[in-house]
């Protein structure tokens, strides 16, 4: 069932100004005006009655009195007659107007009340020409009539001070004022983004319709917290996304660039390769037969190179197997060799035994020649030196192993830091190189799955490290 916002009035010119007011000014008004329309009620509802009541019986007192009057026998002296003030006497004695003096005699036995004023009752007697005199109860009604509004209007009164201290001390601040600075608190908290304050407390919400409209901020509150986590997320996988379209098109371009030099070098080195082949042939020195074989073992290397660099850029599926770290070091090393600066530097294999990974020795290989070349380049002429580790550590799936390749040099500049594995940058550690030696590095072991960072030793030199699956 969908909920159906009634359609919105028009307040008019009054009724906008009185939803202006503050919540406690609205009730001041409305206190003050239930007050009136309270008493207003009351006394033009009880007071008429009470007035007809009243008359009734000032009417039959009267009627009582006149008996009373008529008769020729004095009043009974009982407690609450005196009231009355009934006298018997003269005319001097009772102090008669001329006119009612004259009339009294005129009319013995009948009643008359003074002209001037409704308080007295007077009459003759006929038998004994006595005058009589009698006080009417009208002022003792009109008295009890005023105490009566009087106190009709104390008792209102009190009860509407009573009640707007009920209210405005204990039911408003506790059910109205304290829930509705608890919601504005928050919302003051959600504009600030102070997230541990965004949310209305437990114990402020309460079953009734401020307690929902509390409830449903909350969860409005909390539903966009989650909706910002979400579109936080997306974007960051975006942002992935992007990355990678990037390195893939960096890839995909490295790839064209390393399929033609691959093509470029498989002639030299095909032509090289035959020619060493025949002179090993004919020549028998000891000496110049194991420069032959490892300028041989050298050209197969550079065979294997163009072979990979072929595999890269068709983003051929490899062949993979366990591969010892420790010795695929060594051996990157020695083919350093024919490079007499390679003898300028300390070298330090740490690679534990059982540092296996899984992955394709030849392509590894490659990466570690790179990799100790910039090395060996970046060590100083004097005191160089270049050590290698390897330190297990779990991860998400399986053990991994972590690969540091460490120099004593100056270090990578800070600003060459974000670009390192980017082709062509003529001032990364290998620009004296063709550039490439880092990017297709990073290839290679993204292909194994791994990866591959950069960072400054803390006191000096620089580090690069891979990561790489343990063999299963």
């Amino acid at each position: 069932m969908r909920f159906r916002v009634p359609e919105a009035r028009n307040p008019g010119y009054l009724g906008k100004r009185f939803g202006d007011l503050k919540v406690r000014l609205k009730l001041i008004v409305l206190h003050n005006t239930f007050f009136l329309v309270l008493t207003s009620s009351v006394y033009f509802a009880v007071f008429p009655l009470l007035e007809q009541r009243v008359s009734g019986a000032r009417s039959r007192e009267i009627s009582l009195i006149q008996q009373a009057l008529l008769s020729e026998s004095p009043l009974p002296r009982l407690p609450g007659l005196e009231i009355y003030s009934f006298e018997e006497g003269g005319a001097e004695a009772l102090a008669l107007s001329r006119d009612l003096h004259v009339w009294l005699d005129q009319n013995p036995g009948r009643i008359r009340g003074d002209a001037t004023t409704d308080e007295f009752l007077y009459r003759k007697s006929p038998t004994s020409g006595v005058y009589r005199r009698i006080r009417l109860p009208n002022e003792y009604y009109r008295q009890a009539l005023q105490l009566v509004r009087w106190a009709l209007f104390l008792v209102l009164g009190v009860i509407y001070v009573l009640a707007v201290l009920l209210l405005e001390l204990v039911i408003m601040p506790l059910y109205v004022y304290r829930p509705l600075r608890a919601m504005l608190q928050a919302d003051y908290s959600v504009m600030a983004r102070d997230s541990p304050n965004e949310i209305i407390p437990e114990d402020f919400l309460s079953d009734d319709e401020i307690g929902q409209i509390m409830r449903s901020r909350n969860s409005t509150v909390q539903m966009l917290r989650r909706r910002e986590e979400e579109l936080e997320k997306a974007l960051t996988r975006l942002e992935t996304a992007k990355r990678s379209m990037v390195d893939q098109d960096r890839l995909a371009s490295l790839g064209q660039l390393s399929a033609g030099v691959a093509h470029e070098l498989n002639t030299p080195v095909a032509v090289l390769q035959g020619s060493i082949e025949k002179l090993l042939e004919t020549i028998d020195a000891p000496q110049a037969r194991a420069r032959l074989e490892r300028m041989q073992r050298v050209a197969a290397r550079l065979r294997s190179i163009s072979e990979g660099l072929l595999d890269f850029a068709r983003v051929r599926k490899q062949k993979n197997e366990p591969v010892k770290i420790r010795p695929l070091v060594d051996e990157a090393w020695s083919l350093l060799a024919l490079d007499d600066n390679s003898n300028a530097a300390a070298f330090v294999n740490e690679v534990p035994a059982n540092c296996i990974v899984t992955g394709n020795p030849d392509r590894l290989i490659q990466v570690f020649v790179n990799i100790l070349r910039n090395a060996l380049q970046a060590a100083p002429a004097t005191n160089g030196q270049i050590r290698v580790s390897a330190t297990p550590f779990p991860a998400t799936a399986g053990r991994w192993w972590s690969i540091a390749v460490d120099d004593n040099g100056p270090g990578i500049p800070e600003h060459v830091l974000p670009e390192i594995f980017d082709a062509f940058i003529t001032t990364r550690l290998d620009s004296r190189g063709t550039g490439l030696g880092l990017t297709v590095s990073e290839g290679i072991i993204q292909q194994h799955g791994g990866a591959i960072s950069a960072s400054n030793i803390k006191g000096g030199g620089a580090r690069i490290e891979i990561r790489l699956p343990e063999a299963g």
